[in-house]
């Protein structure tokens, strides 16, 4: 990384959390970070890759899979919401499991994926298929994603600085859509639409991710040092968390918000193939509409992260991006019925890209915002709330689809602009929340800069240090 990689202090003074955090004035005590900080987040990436992958197997096949389990295609939905449901469930465990770190928190992520998959495969190898079983191993796999995706923060928050901990979140956390995206792009060559195809996709599953889970048992599970001096001070108990974050003001300002967008996310990107479909737009250009979401995501996030890791202009890009959001929701309304595809490509990477800048973004805030709390607790509420809601927004909208037969007032039979407006309207109206932050008259003036400015303090006395021991050097006869 940047500046104080693999720089060793005078013997690695204070190597524990203990001692009250004030160890960090000792002289000569250098904060470092690890090289093998990258084994566990490139675990935690495939993991969210694997995991998402998993969550999206059947949707992008919807048509061929309701023919080989001879369900509904609303059936094959719910394979989607229970999945998401099922995150919510186990909320209170991942967090008990999390504040312990995040390695156990990888290893029960990754034996649920095993074991989910493996079930899923027997569901599907089973005579015709047995779509219970199948269900049922779709809600184990559920149940590993928040272990997995709530981690992120904890974990550049053990291992990485404050000049790297935006990006490290932002790699683990949105390699969860990559895998989705791979799911839409994926599972139609691997079923070519014969149902026949469908047991040997959930094999080809199950194999990636038995490939992907096992190493979890194998990473480091904490550095020998604290990479910062906020990550070294002691984590106060999951109590006193709960009560910092219920009296903070700040923290429904961007709760509700990440939640909402979240929520309409996972919904608009399960759906885009029923919203474009009744305006004659094909398959692929819906997956293709999917994946530019996705793509141009990743793109603009890999550009803003590691500025904010930079300049930490948190506050700012916050709320900057938020309107862009509910802008993008809004504007998605009128793209369908100009039958081009133009429209909706173009909505569609904006919305991406300023989605996925957002989320580490808004992740990152809200650790600093519950500081010195653990970061487990506001990151997996948050990403319980977006999965809830994104749960409830697919129920809804789906009951919003217009009948078959002959279109109604809102456009051509099976279209979706009721739920696009009910999206607009929603996503819309959260967008002045954020914009509040910060705002002392209404009470809204803590905006978490304590974290950073303890290790922007401790970088400048380290600086200083340095310095000093230059000069002494020179004084000595330049050694």
């Amino acid at each position: 990384m940047r500046k104080g990689e693999g720089r060793r202090g005078g013997g690695e003074v204070g190597g524990g959390a203990g001692g009250g955090g004030h160890y960090h004035h000792h002289h000569h005590h250098h904060h470092r970070v690890y090289k093998r900080r990258w084994f566990g987040l490139v675990q935690l990436v495939l993991l969210n890759v694997v995991v998402s992958w998993d969550w999206l197997t059947f949707s992008a096949v919807s048509t061929t899979a309701s023919q080989f389990f001879n369900v509904s295609e609303n059936a094959i939905n719910w394979l989607s919401i229970g999945f998401l449901f099922a995150f919510v469930v186990i909320t209170p465990v991942v967090i008990l499991v999390l504040h312990r770190g995040p390695k156990p928190s990888i290893i029960a992520a990754s034996v649920f994926a095993l074991v989910g998959n493996w079930i899923r495969y027997a569901g599907a190898r089973a005579g015709n298929g047995n779509f219970g079983v199948v269900v049922f191993g779709q809600i184990v796999i559920g149940l590993a994603q928040p272990f997995v995706l709530a981690a992120p923060t904890r974990y550049s928050d053990l291992w990485f600085s404050d000049h790297g901990r935006v990006s490290a979140t932002a790699v683990a956390s949105l390699a969860n859509p990559l895998g989705g995206a791979l799911g839409q792009v994926i599972g139609p060559l691997w079923t070519d639409e014969d149902p026949a195809n469908i047991p040997n996709l959930v094999l080809y599953m199950a194999i990636i991710s038995t490939v992907i889970a096992v190493p979890s048992f194998f990473i480091p599970a904490a550095p020998p040092t604290p990479p910062s001096a906020s990550s070294a001070l002691p984590k106060p108990d999951l109590k006193t968390t709960f009560h910092a974050l219920l009296r903070n003001r700040s923290f429904p300002l961007v709760f509700i918000p990440f939640s909402v967008y979240v929520g309409f996310f996972n919904a608009f990107s399960s759906l885009i193939n029923q919203i474009l479909a009744p305006y004659s737009f094909s398959e692929d250009d819906a997956g293709i509409c999917g994946a530019l979401l996705i793509f141009v995501g990743l793109g603009a996030a890999a550009v803003t992260s590691p500025l904010l890791d930079r300049n930490h202009a948190y506050l700012v890009a916050i709320k900057a991006l938020v309107p862009l959001v509910g802008a993008s929701y809004l504007a998605f309304y009128w793209a369908p019925p100009t039958r081009d595809l133009a429209a909706p490509f173009v909505v569609a990477a904006v919305l991406g890209a300023a989605s996925f800048a957002l989320v580490p973004v808004s992740l990152e805030f809200l650790v600093g915002l519950a500081w010195p709390a653990s970061p487990e607790v506001s990151s997996t509420v948050c990403w319980a709330g977006g999965q809830l809601l994104g749960g409830v927004f697919l129920v809804v909208m789906g009951e919003m689809k217009a009948g078959g037969g002959r279109g109604d007032g809102w456009g051509p039979p099976e279209n979706m602009q009721r739920a696009l407006v009910f999206e607009a309207v929603i996503a819309c109206v959260v967008v002045p929340l954020p914009l509040l932050l910060g705002v002392r008259r209404l009470g809204f003036g803590d905006v978490g800069r304590e974290r950073l400015r303890l290790d922007e303090e401790e970088r400048a006395r380290e600086r200083e240090e340095d310095a000093e021991e230059e000069r002494r050097g020179r004084a000595d006869g330049g050694i």
